[in-house]
């Protein structure tokens, strides 16, 4: 009588369809939960500040009064890339991070 299964894989493809839905739904709540995380940078020393959602949405900039100078816009302008910039960066460094842990480290394309 033959084996069901596959050779190599422990013989029980049906374990491991369930642990990779188990996964596959712990993925899922994972991103749903980082989605909704907030992230903020700043830039000149705080004089402008933007917090990001998980998503990579813009929720708030916040701006120094004593930073605005209307001689010099183009350095709030500036100011105002670098920050959000930063924050976008550190939102998708924390998804990175944080679905690397339930990845076991794996890059995954087109996960997130």
């Amino acid at each position: 009588m033959a084996k069901r299964g596959f050779p190599g894989m422990g013989g029980n493809m049906g374990n491991m369809m369930k642990q990779m839905q188990k996964m596959q739904k712990q993925m899922e709540d994972m991103q749903k939960q980082l989605e909704e995380t907030e992230v903020e940078a700043s830039a000149g020393g705080g004089a402008v500040t933007c917090k990001v959602n998980g998503k990579k949405e813009v929720l708030a900039i916040t701006i120094d009064e004593g930073v605005v100078d209307p001689e010099d816009v183009e350095m709030l302008q500036d100011l105002i890339m670098a920050a959000i910039n930063e924050a976008l960066r550190k939102a998708e460094e924390m998804m990175t991070k944080e679905m690397g842990k339930l990845t076991g480290g794996m890059n995954i394309p087109g996960l997130f």
